[in-house]
């Protein structure tokens, strides 16, 4: 019989865990844009170096909210704090269960007073969706998902092209779009610019940490943009890199933002249980997969909360009522986790990489620069044989000239502490993204977020990423 719900997938495998850590989805793929247009390390240099522009086009859902109750109705699932969301603003909003455990998180934009637009990952979209008909909310709502992991050749289109440049140099390819200086916008503002005959909206944005503008617009736009944006860096004489999709998730590991939570529905009473029961077993949720050392019987060990994420800045405690306060409550006196940054011991990685080259089993495989394999990762990090963190989001720095990733540790770890993080699995799954391979111990150093303006102003010396093995 074929499954229909979440919870069906669910009660047939008897165990979340399980059943995430043997999907059969894959790897996480973005779609649509070039793996590289030139190489993903010149691509990651660019945007500390020089300019770099993201294709953001195809790899994110996009969520229109609209009507009498739309304001409402998004600031009863958030967290956020609304009182001063004005026309021209953006925020980053995270919804959270009953419970207080993190959904996911997206960019939400005002439009209008009744009209707003979200951008990000599957989860939150679904939720959102979910709860407007739960909910009964008077709002309209329209999904366009993410394109196709794999379009196989077929037609991919979109509402809207999403472009961002990024570095030292964009502003001088944002003045030459604008045909002359751009409006002073500030972080996380809208304003609008020219790009050719074109008006478009720009957000001041900045994911590496680098100067940068969003902009978008109607899709059939998008030819006539990006050959805008590449005349006017021509013009100006930057030289403006465009950024693959193997480097692009990689900037994130500089500034600090986790990508990808494992969205904390898969348990729970209430509008849980019936979410589960409407969320398709196709859903990202039903078919996602968890990989790493960590293995816990329990789904609910993978959960993370805005305090640990570094969210809670965000939560609007003079807000009337949203989903989740009480829990968020009564976890604000608690002591939460941390997110950190881990730098990976240059040593222990070498060893990982030269186990390939050996006969016999071979450690899990670190590809360049990404080597997540699944849609949530999971790593155990030690200290004195006890797990005292997770790493949740791996990749390779050319700027840095390091491995790292980004978790979060118990409290009483510091800055600076040398750790071990488990790699690899410990059984084979089902996931055909990982490779019979054997677990090892890399040494990690907790590293503030983000890291990049950390390793500029104190690590530049001392850091296992210029010093060579004796």
């Amino acid at each position: 019989m074929t499954k229909s719900s979440l919870q069906a997938v669910l009660d047939a495998s008897g165990n979340a865990v399980e059943l995430l850590r043997n999907s059969k989805i894959g790897m996480y793929v973005y779609p649509v844009v070039a793996p590289e247009f030139s190489n993903w390390r010149d691509e990651q240099r660019a945007w500390r170096d020089s300019a770099v522009l993201f294709d953001q086009t195809h790899h994110m859902d996009e969520l229109f909210v609209e009507g009498p109750e739309a304001e409402k109705f998004l600031a009863h699932h958030g967290i956020n704090a609304f009182s001063n969301f004005d026309l021209g603003r953006a925020k980053h909003f995270v919804p959270v269960t009953p419970n207080g455990h993190v959904i996911g998180d997206h960019i939400i934009f005002r439009e209008r007073q009744d009209k707003f637009i979200l951008v990000g990952r599957a989860p939150v979209s679904n939720w959102l969706q979910f709860c407007a008909a739960w909910g009964k909310w008077n709002v309209r709502i329209r999904h366009d998902p993410r394109s196709p992991s794999r379009p196989e050749g077929e037609r991919v289109l979109r509402t809207h092209y999403r472009y961002q440049i990024q570095g030292p140099d964009a502003p001088k390819i944002f003045e030459k779009m604008n045909g002359g200086p751009i409006p002073d916008i500030k972080f996380f503002h809208v304003d609008w610019i020219n790009v050719g005959s074109k008006k478009v909206q720009a957000l001041r944005h900045g994911m590496s940490g680098a100067p940068g503008l969003e902009i978008w617009g109607p899709y059939e736009d998008k030819p006539y943009i990006l050959a805008c944006i590449l005349q006017a860096a021509k013009d100006a004489g930057v030289d403006l890199v465009r950024c693959g999709s193997r480097a692009y998730s990689t900037n994130t590991l500089e500034s600090g933002w986790i990508p990808s939570p494992l969205p904390a529905i898969y348990t729970g009473d209430g509008m849980l249980a019936d979410y589960r029961q409407w969320l398709g077993a196709d859903s990202y949720e039903a078919m996602g997969a968890i990989g790493g050392s960590y293995v816990s019987k329990n789904i609910e060990d993978y959960y993370v909360n805005p305090f640990e994420l570094g969210y809670d800045f965000y939560i609007g405690w003079k807000k009337d009522d949203f989903i989740g306060r009480q829990a968020l409550a009564e976890m604000k006196s608690r002591n939460n986790r941390k997110k950190v940054t881990f730098e990976w011991n240059r040593d222990d990685v070498l060893k990982v990489i030269a186990s390939g080259f050996e006969q016999g089993t071979p450690y899990k495989w670190i590809d360049f620069p990404q080597p997540n394999y699944a849609s949530t990762s999971a790593d155990m990090v030690m200290r004195d044989g006890k797990m005292v963190g997770m790493s949740m989001f791996n990749g390779y720095s050319y700027n840095e000239r390091c491995m790292l990733s980004l978790g979060v540790v118990e409290s009483d770890v510091e800055v600076g502490d040398v750790l071990t993080m488990l790699w690899g699995e410990p059984e084979t799954t089902g996931k055909t993204s990982t490779e019979k391979h054997k677990q090892t111990e890399i040494r990690v150093r907790v590293s503030p977020t983000p890291y990049a303006r950390e390793v500029r102003e104190h690590y530049a010396e001392d850091s296992w990423r210029t010093t060579r093995s004796a």
